[in-house]
């Protein structure tokens, strides 16, 4: 049976994925293209901190708040699973491996894109729409490295600090309810860390994190700066890009835990 095609011999959703992969190719050229300029004077150090001071204020607090009930209801199914099996003093070894090697990295990034990305997107998008972009080109500053270049920096950097906030967060709610409700020991739940816990999980975790915020970053800063005219075209550009953010986060952390489990030696109780 032939395959129908859209009458210029391509099957039908091929352009779809080739403007796909046209898009992520054209993230990664600006973002690698910020990075270029990494050694370029001047840098811009005061849009650096303005950003990473912004993203600690809009990122810190609702992080803290979602880390630690989701620590709790880690603790909450993984205890009433270790329960079962009469191994409750092995909860600290699960929340270890749950908390630090998964959860606080895309945690930290999800927060960056919804709450940072957002407001990265919408303030390149309205520069663009109001021509301050096409007005820095005319007089030679060139926008990738004046306002793309800082951003990235700070995502990536608050990124590494953030996934630390989220693991003590996290680590500190988790022991709250083994302590309390799942009657383990304190000694018990910190011995449990050396067990399946191992130092290149904080490594992967804080790789992880940079990686994410870089992302993020680049995501944001690219949708803003491609918008459509008008305030319609800067709404749509926000939403797109925290959905694809969401997309690439999760597609990066299956091949990058994928490639840590099957490269490095893990422990076994």
């Amino acid at each position: 049976m032939a395959m129908r095609t859209n009458g210029l011999g391509e099957l039908p959703g091929t352009k779809r994925v080739l403007t796909l992969v046209r898009e992520t190719g054209s993230m990664f050229a600006l973002a690698l293209d910020a990075m270029r300029h990494l050694t370029s004077r001047p840098f811009p150090r005061a849009e650096f901190f303005e950003q990473c001071w912004f993203l600690v204020r809009v990122c810190t607090l609702p992080l803290i708040l979602i880390a630690v009930p989701l620590g709790l209801v880690i603790s909450l199914l993984v205890g009433s699973l270790l329960q079962q099996f009469g191994a409750s003093s092995q909860m600290g070894a699960a929340l270890v491996v749950a908390v630090v090697r998964e959860t606080a990295p895309v945690t930290a990034a999800l927060i960056i894109a919804g709450a940072g990305g957002s407001a990265m997107c919408s303030d390149l998008g309205s520069r663009r729409i109001r021509d301050e972009i096409s007005a820095m080109e005319v007089m030679g500053v060139n926008p990738v490295h004046r306002l793309v270049l800082p951003r990235i920096l700070a995502s990536i950097a608050l990124g590494f600090m953030l996934n630390a906030v989220v693991t003590v967060a996290g680590l500190a709610s988790g022991y709250f309810f083994a302590t309390t409700s799942a009657h383990v020991t304190s000694s018990s739940f910190f011995s449990g860390f050396n067990e399946l816990g191992q130092t290149s999980d904080f490594y992967l975790a804080a790789v992880k994190a940079c990686i994410f915020g870089f992302i993020a970053a680049m995501v944001a800063c690219y949708r803003g700066l491609n918008c459509k005219p008008g305030a319609k075209g800067v709404g749509q550009a926000v939403n797109n890009a925290v959905v694809i953010t969401v997309l690439l986060l999760f597609f990066v952390n299956v091949v990058l835990t994928a490639v840590y489990l099957n490269f490095v030696p893990q422990k076994t109780l």
